[in-house]
């Protein structure tokens, strides 16, 4: 009986990595075609019609969402615990009216800063393809990372960390 079970762990240890590779690659895959040039924008127009100064010096995530996407749901909470700490602005792509959005935030209890890209500006801007993509730019505004796909706490954290450098 413990043989079995040891191979069990052993067989699922196996295909977590293995799927963790797999999705790693298709992340990468996926993320070629963003658009890498350095960030242009100083402002944001916000869902609650706040205006967001992007930060001077300071690390930026940029987090493309939509309300449709079912990964997007899952990852919000790391979003919004990220956003806590870091300067974090999302984007709602095809999500809805402002009021469709803002039931949909005050539904799942986020607090995080958006923008309603309702006409797919941002997105085409950034070659947006899939959700949820995110992008990390260091002080300099520079883009350090970016993920296409679901990405942990843990791993924002660390990305976000290792853009303050």
């Amino acid at each position: 009986m413990i043989n079995k079970i040891k191979s069990i762990l052993i067989k699922s240890i196996k295909y977590f990595i293995l799927f963790a590779i797999v999705i790693n690659i298709i992340s990468y895959y996926k993320s070629l075609d963003l658009n890498k040039n350095k960030l242009d924008i100083n402002k944001f127009k916000l869902i609650n019609d706040l205006v967001y100064e992007v930060p001077k010096n300071k690390p930026l995530l940029i987090h493309f969402w939509a309300t449709w996407c079912p990964t997007c749901k899952f990852e919000s909470k790391n979003i919004e615990k990220i956003s806590k700490d870091y300067e974090v602005i999302t984007i709602a792509v095809q999500s809805g009216s402002k009021e469709d959005i803002l039931k949909y935030l005050q539904k799942h209890d986020l607090t995080f800063k958006v923008v309603n890209d309702k006409d797919s500006f941002y997105s085409n801007k950034f070659n947006i393809k899939a959700f949820p993509t995110t992008l990390i730019y260091n002080r300099n505004r520079d883009l350090k990372f970016s993920e296409v796909g679901y990405t942990t706490t843990v791993g924002l954290y660390s990305r976000m960390k290792l853009s303050e450098k």
